[in-house]
C-alpha cells in the first residue's frame, strides 16, 4: 500500500507550537481518524481517533480506517514506529454500543464479529498507545493491543461490559489479566469498576505517566527514540517480547535465541558492534 497522502486537516492535540507538518498525499480520506507523519524526520506515524462527539466509540467505520492507516504506516519504510492517540478527554470509550445491541448469535458467530480489531497485532513495527481520559472496554482493549501504553494523568482504564449484560470481546480478559494480575483483572470485569493512570501503572498495565497537555509529544519522542534504531533489530525484539505471553518459558528462551542468532545475519547488527567499538553513532540502514 503507497504511504497516506492528502489526509482531513488535523485536531490540534494541545502540544506546544511547531513548524507546519508535511502532509503526505494519497486518494485516502478518513472520517473518524486523522493520520499524519512526526518527528524531525518523519520517522513517527500518528494516529488520532477522531468521533469527539461520541467520545471515539469504535465503530466498524472507524476500526476499518485504522487497520489502513496502520496497515500504510507499517509498509512505509521512513517511519519507524506509530503512536496511536485519542483526544483529551477520551481515548476511546469503548465499542459502539447503538453498532452491535441489535447483533445476535448468529450474526457475532458467522460474521466473526471484532476479528478485524486483531488487525493492530500483527503491525510489525512497534506502537506506542497515548491515552488521556477514558480506556473503557474497546478502548482500553485496543490500548492493551498496543506495545507500549503512556497515559495522562487524568486517563481511566476499564472493562465496563458487565453492566451492559455481557463480557469484554476483543482479549479484554485476557490481555487485562496478564497484565495486572488475575485479582485486579477479576474486579475489574466483575465489577465494571475502572482504575486511575496511578493505579494502572502500579499495576504494570501503563509504563509512565504524564501532563495531559504533554503526553503525546512525550509518546512521539520514544517513538523517534525507537525509530532511530534499525527496523529489522527492532521487529525481531518486538516479535521476541511478545512471544513471552504466548510460550513457556523454555520456548520462548529458544525463539530468543534463534532471532538472536538471526540478528548476525544483518548488516545492522555488524555496524553496530562496529559503532560501538569505535566510539561513534551506528549508521544503521534496515539491512
Amino acid at each position: 500500500m503507497a504511504a497516506l497522502r492528502a489526509l482531513l486537516t488535523r485536531v490540534p492535540l494541545r502540544a506546544p507550537a511547531r513548524p507546519a507538518l508535511r502532509r503526505f498525499a494519497s486518494g485516502a480520506k478518513f472520517e473518524y481518524i486523522i493520520a499524519e507523519k512526526r518527528g524531525k524526520n518523519d520517522t513517527v506515524g500518528l494516529i488520532q481517533l477522531n468521533r469527539p462527539k461520541a467520545l471515539n466509540a469504535l465503530c466498524n467505520g472507524l476500526i476499518d480506517e485504522l487497520n489502513r492507516a496502520l496497515a500504510a504506516f507499517d509498509e512505509d519504510p521512513a517511519v519507524g514506529a506509530i503512536v496511536l492517540t485519542g483526544g483529551d478527554k477520551a481515548f476511546a470509550a469503548g465499542a459502539d454500543i447503538k453498532e452491535m445491541m441489535n447483533q445476535t448469535f448468529q450474526d457475532c458467530y458467522s460474521g466473526k464479529f471484532l476479528s478485524h480489531w486483531d488487525e493492530l497485532t500483527r503491525v510489525k513495527k512497534p506502537v506506542i498507545a497515548a491515552v488521556n481520559g477514558y480506556a473503557l472496554g474497546g478502548g482500553c482493549e485496543l490500548a492493551m493491543m498496543c506495545d507500549i501504553i503512556y497515559a495522562g494523568e487524568k486517563a481511566q482504564f476499564g472493562q465496563p461490559e458487565i453492566l451492559i449484560g455481557t463480557i469484554p470481546g476483543a482479549g479484554g480478559t485476557q490481555r487485562l489479566t496478564r497484565a495486572v494480575g488475575k485479582s485486579l483483572a477479576m474486579e475489574m470485569v466483575l465489577t465494571g469498576d475502572r482504575i486511575s493512570a496511578q493505579d494502572a501503572k502500579q499495576a504494570g498495565l501503563v509504563s509512565k505517566i504524564f501532563p495531559v497537555e504533554t503526553l503525546v509529544e512525550e509518546a512521539i519522542q520514544c517513538a523517534e527514540k525507537i525509530a532511530s534504531n534499525s527496523k529489522i533489530i527492532v521487529a525481531m525484539a518486538k516479535e521476541s517480547v511478545n512471544a513471552a505471553f504466548e510460550m513457556t518459558l523454555a520456548e520462548g528462551n529458544k525463539l530468543e535465541k534463534k532471532l538472536f542468532y538471526s540478528t548476525f545475519a544483518t548488516n545492522d547488527r555488524k555496524e553496530g558492534m562496529a559503532a560501538f567499538v569505535e566510539k561513534r553513532k551506528a549508521n544503521f540502514r534496515d539491512q
